[in-house]
């Protein structure tokens, strides 16, 4: 039998930055809620803006900051007048900026101030939430990202955040214990609008399937991911360690439009067939033009998500089963169908 991961209990304060975004909210709902990863302690949370705390649900034991990881003014007030034990949980980042040089100023300038100020006050852990682009796109349909792959980074973003893990790996040899959690596309309640955008086009038919479809995607629902954030903080491993997080097993394009479509149909949407498909060539020549756009410093949105969805990136997520104790419970139809819940309950439009 394979022994469980020993575990270490919460700290006192748990600081999180970026909670005003869609992960960053639901981590710190969720922290500060009654289910499995609610805890007693206090929750120091990073916002960007004033206007930010209205998106952070009310509690006593909510502390909030406004300050900008860019600066490290605002960074050193988050981690100031500290008591108890202390971990980080380091969510913020830019992923669709309109130009390319706030990779770099958010994603890795920021990432560095973040670690060298948990570094200094001696926190516990810190927990750096990564992405799959550092690791760019499978060599071939059939290929799976196994948890140790060379980085390989997809343009501005995957450099960044490949740049942000090469920084928090210089504050674990500096001591810092830190480690590093990768989700891929994700998806679930709080979602930005290019989701409620997706969840639209899907309706009405109109989402471009590129190719015949069959290309996987790994994806992970907000709650799989908090059990894996949570899971890397509080289990006793090496620092330096980092995992992929995601649901159980990748999804064909195909499969994933398909679960869309039932999920919205089973909320009592009225949905079109999809017939808005692609060649192939489509999403070569997407990825060249932004590959030209993003030497020019610009970034536009539209034009590097069609030039990735011809493409496989696909990952494995048995290491973090087996250190972490990590198991996704929520599927794609559910948490499909949760999230257009929660976006009725919003009153957006889909």
């Amino acid at each position: 039998m394979v022994p469980l991961p020993r575990s270490v209990e919460p700290p006192d304060v748990t600081i999180v930055t970026g909670a005003a975004g869609w992960l960053g909210r639901a981590l710190v709902d969720q922290l500060l809620g009654d289910g499995p990863h609610g805890r007693p302690g206090r929750v120091r949370a990073l916002v960007t803006a004033a206007d930010d705390r209205t998106a952070l649900p009310a509690s006593s034991r909510l502390d909030v900051t406004v300050g900008d990881v860019r600066r490290p003014a605002g960074v050193a007030e988050l981690f100031a007048d500290l008591a108890g034990t202390v971990d980080v949980i380091h969510t913020a980042g830019v992923i669709h900026p309109r130009r390319t040089a706030d990779f770099t100023a958010v994603n890795v300038r920021g990432t560095e101030i973040v670690a060298r100020a948990a570094l200094s006050s001696g926190v516990r852990r810190m927990v750096h939430v990564s992405s799959n682009s550092p690791f760019g796109t499978n060599a071939h349909r059939d290929d799976t990202f196994r948890n140790e792959e060379p980085y390989a980074p997809y343009y501005g973003y995957g450099r960044s955040k490949m740049q942000a893990e090469l920084r928090v790996l210089d504050a674990v040899a500096a001591g810092l214990d830190a480690v590093i959690v990768r989700p891929p596309w994700f998806y679930g309640p709080f979602q930005p609008p290019r989701q409620t955008t997706f969840f639209r086009m899907v309706r009405t038919g109109r989402f471009p399937v590129i190719g015949d479809g069959r290309q996987r995607r790994s994806m992970v629902h907000v709650d799989n991911l908090v059990q894996g954030i949570v899971r890397a903080e509080l289990t006793a491993t090496p620092p330096g360690r980092g995992w992929w997080i995601a649901d159980a097993e990748p999804y064909e394009v195909n499969e994933i439009v398909a679960t869309v479509r039932r999920a919205l149909e089973a909320e009592g949407f009225a949905v079109r067939p999809n017939r808005t498909r692609l060649p192939a060539l489509a999403g070569r020549v997407a990825e060249r033009v932004d590959a030209v756009v993003q030497r020019t410093g610009r970034y536009v949105q539209p034009v590097h998500v069609l030039g990735e969805m011809d493409k496989t990136i696909a990952c494995d997520i048995a290491v973090a089963r087996d250190e972490l104790g990590y198991e996704p419970t929520v599927a794609l139809q559910d948490g499909m169908r949760q999230s257009i819940r929660w976006c009725v309950a919003q009153g957006l439009e889909l």
